[in-house]
């Protein structure tokens, strides 16, 4: 039996593993000078003013919203078809998320279905680069504009994608990301906070660090040079120098990781295309997907199989196939808290019909012909 073929998987080497031994080795393991190396690298990437590390992506999110002042009675608009954090950091903050429905061709939140549900409770909007393919963001600005929404871009799947020749995280108020192993770099756990807004850095500076500022310009007060100051309820989203200097070094390789991503995407284009009952991603002009995830669409009318049986019959043959994502709302919490099936129509059809096929700088281009043999002869 071939060797298991995970949906994503990190890739360490060994300068990885020495920048990591070498902080070991240092004064700092905690909090120290590689937080600020690995948000220097940051900004210099993806051109934004300001980075602040956190310790994953779900701390970057509640973060960016404690940064925009949501708060309770407050509505914050997102996608159903991502994972729960997208939607969690709003609750975290005793907001509303309130789901827009989808594009039917980039899976993307529909800039249209955003303005529908907009009332003047609506603090701020939460696109998500799904998959890694940029939003429609020219379209989403204009609405936060219109209404003086902020814009949280949740770039956790899209560190390295390209929107009109601008980088994700230089578009909205704040651009989240996530360095988790199955991301384009990673930091073991880990995310950041880019934004060109100053005022934004700072208080995500202060709320990663229990809200306690030693900044004596700050203060209310000052008794000495030991002293410090709580001024908000802010929480410990430190990333450590450990994690930092792995980010560092990932970063350096970060421009082949996409390629890499880019060119396996482009094969399983080339190689699925065409074949009936099947979608392969549609991708938007003026943009360039980071390719977090490679995600087929079923055409389940002109299958023998449904979607179940065909995931099944794919990890039966070691391919770790998964879905991305369960709607939000079909969460057990949230129907407790009062959401339901029905909102998202386009984002339920979905739902019932893909499949995420495995896609990470390590795999063999003979790993894919396998992956695409295996999906040919099942959905056959």
């Amino acid at each position: 039996m071939r060797k298991f073929i995970p949906y994503g998987k990190q890739y360490i080497d060994e300068e990885d593993i020495q920048a990591v031994v070498e902080v070991l080795k240092s004064d700092y393991i905690t909090t120290g000078p590689k937080i600020e190396e690995l948000e220097n690298s940051i900004t210099e990437f993806t051109g934004a003013k300001y980075a602040v590390a956190v310790s994953n992506g779900t701390a970057a999110l509640h973060a960016a919203c404690f940064a925009a002042g949501i708060g309770p009675g407050d509505e914050v608009i997102t996608t159903p078809m991502t994972f729960a954090a997208s939607a969690n950091c709003v609750l975290y903050m005793g907001a509303d998320p309130v789901f827009a429905d989808i594009d039917p061709e980039t899976y993307n939140i529909d800039p249209q279905a955003i303005e529908r549900k907009i009332t003047d409770r609506t603090r701020a909007i939460i696109p998500v680069h799904f998959t890694g393919q940029p939003c429609d963001m020219d379209a989403i600005m204009k609405i936060a504009e219109k209404y003086g929404l902020a814009v949280i871009e949740d770039g956790a799947h899209a560190l390295g994608a390209v929107y009109k020749n601008r980088k994700i995280g230089t578009l909205g108020s704040m651009t989240t990301f996530s360095f988790h192993p199955v991301k384009q770099i990673t930091t073991g756990e880990g995310g950041a906070v880019t934004t060109n807004d100053s005022s934004l850095y700072d208080k995500l500076l202060m709320f990663r660090t229990h809200g306690i500022t030693r900044d004596a310009e700050k203060m209310e007060s000052n008794e000495g040079p030991w002293f410090y100051e709580q001024q908000y309820l802010g929480f410990n989203y430190r990333m450590t120098d450990i994690q930092a200097a792995l980010g560092i070094s990932q970063m350096k390789k970060l421009d082949s990781f996409l390629e890499k991503r880019r060119s396996y995407a482009a094969l399983y284009n080339k190689l699925l295309g065409g074949l009936e009952g099947v979608t392969v991603p549609y991708q938007a002009e003026d943009v360039s997907s980071a390719w977090h995830l490679y995600i087929v669409k079923l055409n389940l009318g002109k299958l023998a199989l449904g979607r179940r049986e065909v995931f099944e019959k794919l990890r039966d043959k070691n391919i770790g196939v998964n879905v991305h994502y369960i709607p939000v709302y079909y969460h057990s919490y949230y129907k407790e808290i009062g959401y339901g099936k029905g909102l998202c129509p386009e984002t339920e059809a979905l739902y019932e019909a893909i499949i995420t096929l495995p896609l990470y700088p390590t795999m063999e281009i003979d790993d894919i012909h396998y992956i695409v043999d295996n999906f040919k002869d099942i959905i056959r």
